[in-house]
């Protein structure tokens, strides 16, 4: 019995109904006992009044019989108000206390002392009060035969027709008060009524304390006591470590969002438990099972623990020193990083070389952490050692290779750049550079490649990196101010982790002086050739002056003078062929003159045509017929219109040759020679197609025939120089020559050359 009561005592819900239950019960038992002190009061007062009004009715009544001194009346009428029920006696007392009129017959004309409860309702004072309260007036209130009585006094005033002749004369005009009337009044059927009310109110403040004590007993065990159960038994699963289950929210009050943040906090606890309890299993894991040595060590440098590959690696047991262990030495290692954490309690990285117990030497980055205990005391020091032995051969091997590559990048003959791809900046550059361009290493490292370009040249290169190409042909300038013409191919790279250009610069100045030299041997040859078209070119022009001086000469023999008409007509005639044969000697002289190695964005269609100015005789004299096919919106492209010229001069040359030899070899029956020029373009390239029906050419050497020095003419008519020349040129402007055989007989060659810009030329 005393261990439940000791329980009970304990319990939440005794500790908080207990004392509700007794505030409740006070509560409702005041509230019961003013409400029947309330009740009982009002019910007196009730009764009360009800006696005063019947007070009031009995004045009224005898007021006319005293009027009128009619005794056996006023007697009468006392007789009949005493038999109403609750009436028990009724009397009339003069103002000397003697009893009038009574309803007993036996207190009649009996004399009331003043000191009577009586009298003293009215004579209290010093003047008695006419009209006393009720509460004056009721003057006593006590038990007689066996009931409760309440009597009740009320004065009878003085009026005018009690004093004037109107009425009796009996009394004095200056007396108020003339008697009184008693009236006892029986408070039996009052009494059961406060009694019954009473019960009610005992009964009503029961129940009310029933229902209120068990609603907030149901609301503690719904609203606290099962929050607090869940509390409990989630606080329970969290202390054995087990999983909660999920649960709803059931309210939304305080308790139950109480509730609610336990059961969450509890999960959030269990998880991070089991999230600690799987990071020392993995911790446990990795440290066993990670490729590098770990070791834990004391102040005194002695191992207290070290995984499988230190294991592995080294004869050692617990409790030897660590200097023993790794290096077989006798004392601390002089610069030892497990020391200075002790010391400072700082993580330390170092490199360090010892010996595996199989003899091997061995390289590791060693890597020491604190280890502190639950008090913040540092206890032991973490040694983790990451065998980089591979890695430092490899540094060794590096190192001897990048010295040969070094060797080689600056033995190459060819001037090499390494630049900057952000601003081109020279970061570094070989001796060939340095020998090339007469700038040390130190003056190129405060250069910029586009430095050695002209201001024409430098957007060409941009674009050239940007896309990673080459330049065939390009103008550079030395320290002495010495002009070279140099080829130069892009590529991108990575240069200490930067991203860089590897530029490879190649001088081509003495290459193309010497194809200058064979281009020009080469014009000169071609003007040999011409020689005849040439003269036959300007004797027309020379025959149509000669024409126009023979008329004006007849004139003059005849010593008439000429016609004005005659004279503007023949020198207009003799200033135009002159012009032409200027243009014509012009053309030579031009054609003729060693060109400068400089490229230009020029119109191909007009340099096809200048070719064909004095050329066009040649083909004449021999009826070979021209066809233009010209494209009216080709591109510019970038070359030198001289050298150009001279390409398009070989091929019609050749052309003319093919046909010529097709001729003697079929004879008669050979088709009439013609030769097509077709100009074309797409967005990136111009193409111009120069087609013959001559002999073709093999399949066979159809590579052959750009090889210098290669020819399928007879001893004596060709160098085998022009197509390999031709080439030579077209490539160095990143183009391209191909040709084929064409169905009708004959040779068609493509030469194709980039477009510069993609600008279309004018319309010719």
């Amino acid at each position: 019995m005393r261990h439940l009561f000791e329980s009970l005592k304990s319990k939440l819900i005794v500790k908080i109904t207990l004392p509700v239950a007794f505030i409740l019960f006070a509560s409702i038992f005041l509230w019961s006992f003013y409400h029947v002190e309330y009740q009982k009061e009002a019910t007196i007062e009730n009764v009360i009044m009800g006696a005063d009004r019947v007070s009031s009715t009995i004045k009224l009544g005898l007021h006319y019989a005293m009027m009128l001194n009619s005794r056996e009346d006023i007697q009468a009428i006392v007789n009949n108000l005493s038999k109403l029920r609750e009436v028990r006696n009724v009397r009339i007392i003069n103002k000397a206390g003697e009893v009038m009129f009574a309803s007993n017959p036996e207190q009649a004309h009996n004399v009331v002392s003043r000191r009577d409860p009586l009298c003293q309702a009215c004579h209290i004072y010093t003047v008695p009060k006419l009209k006393p309260t009720l509460g004056e007036a009721i003057y006593k209130d006590a038990q007689e035969d066996g009931e409760r009585v309440l009597r009740l006094v009320s004065p009878i005033a003085n009026e005018p027709g009690c004093s004037d002749a109107s009425g009796c004369h009996f009394h004095r005009p200056d007396e108020q008060i003339l008697g009184v009337l008693d009236l006892a009044f029986s408070l039996t059927d009052v009494d059961p009524l406060i009694r019954q009310s009473k019960q009610h109110t005992a009964y009503l403040a029961f129940i009310q304390f029933l229902v209120t004590f068990a609603t907030l007993a149901l609301l503690f065990v719904v609203l606290i006591k099962k929050p607090i159960n869940s509390i409990i038994q989630d606080a329970r699963l969290i202390a054995q470590g087990r999983g909660l289950l999920p649960k709803r929210i059931e309210s939304g009050d305080e308790i139950g969002q109480l509730a609610q943040a336990i059961h969450q906090m509890g999960n959030d606890l269990v998880a991070k438990n089991n999230q600690l309890s799987l990071q020392k299993n993995l911790y446990q894991d990795l440290f066993e099972g990670v490729p590098c040595i770990i070791t834990v060590q004391d102040r005194d440098f002695k191992l207290l623990r070290f995984n499988r590959t230190f294991e592995e690696k080294f004869n050692a047991s617990v409790g030897e020193f660590c200097y023993k262990a790794y290096k077989n030495r006798d004392s601390k290692c002089p610069d030892c990083p497990v020391e200075k954490t002790f010391k400072t309690g700082e993580f330390y990285t170092t490199e360090e070389s010892g010996c595996y117990r199989d003899g091997s030497r061995a390289h590791w980055i060693v890597n020491t952490a604190p280890v502190y205990d639950s008090d913040g005391n540092l206890v032991a020091a973490m040694e983790m050692c990451l065998d980089i032995t591979e890695r430092k051969e490899l540094e060794g091997e590096f190192k001897r290779s990048e010295k040969k590559y070094v060797d080689i990048f600056n033995n190459i003959p060819s001037a090499v750049f390494v630049l900057d791809q952000a601003d081109f900046t020279i970061r570094d550059c070989n001796r060939g550079a340095v020998s090339l361009y007469g700038w040390t290493k130190g003056e190129f490292s405060r250069m910029s490649f586009l430095d050695l370009f002209s201001d024409l040249e430098k957007d060409e290169f941009i674009d050239a990196a940007e896309q990673g190409g080459e330049i065939s042909q390009a103008k550079h300038h030395t320290k002495e101010g010495r002009e070279i013409f140099v080829s130069i191919s892009i590529s991108p790279s990575e240069f200490n982790q930067n991203k860089v250009y590897l530029v490879t610069v190649s001088d081509i100045t003495t290459r193309l002086e010497t194809e200058q030299q064979l281009i020009q041997a080469s014009k000169m040859a071609t003007l040999g050739e011409m020689a005849t078209g040439v003269a036959h070119e300007i004797n027309q022009p020379l025959a149509v002056i000669q024409t126009s001086v023979d008329l004006v000469k007849r004139s003059l023999n005849k010593q008439e003078m000429p016609p004005e008409s005659l004279l503007k007509r023949v020198t207009e005639l003799i200033g135009t062929q002159v012009e032409r044969a200027s243009k014509i000697i012009t053309h030579m002289r031009e054609f003729g003159r060693k060109s400068k190695i400089e490229m230009e964005e020029v119109a191909i269609n007009d340099v096809l045509r200048r070719s064909l100015d004095f050329f066009s005789q040649q083909l004449a004299l021999r009826s070979i017929e021209v066809v233009w096919d010209l494209d009216d919106k080709l591109p510019l492209v970038r070359c030198e219109p001289n050298r150009m010229e001279q390409v398009f001069t070989n091929f019609l040359i050749n052309a003319r040759d093919a046909i010529e030899e097709r001729r003697e070899k079929d004879g008669p029956g050979a088709p009439p020679g013609r030769v097509t020029i077709k100009t074309m373009h797409n967005r990136d390239s111009v193409t111009v197609r120069i087609s013959d029906n001559g002999t073709g050419v093999p399949e066979s050497l159809a590579d052959k025939i750009f090889e210098p020095f290669f020819t399928t003419k007879q001893v004596g008519k060709g160098t085998g120089l022009g197509l390999s020349i031709s080439y030579g040129i077209v490539k160095e402007y990143g183009g391209s020559i191909n040709v084929t055989n064409n169905d009708d007989g004959g040779a068609s060659f493509f030469i194709r050359l980039p477009a510069a810009n993609g600008r279309p030329e004018e319309a010719a």
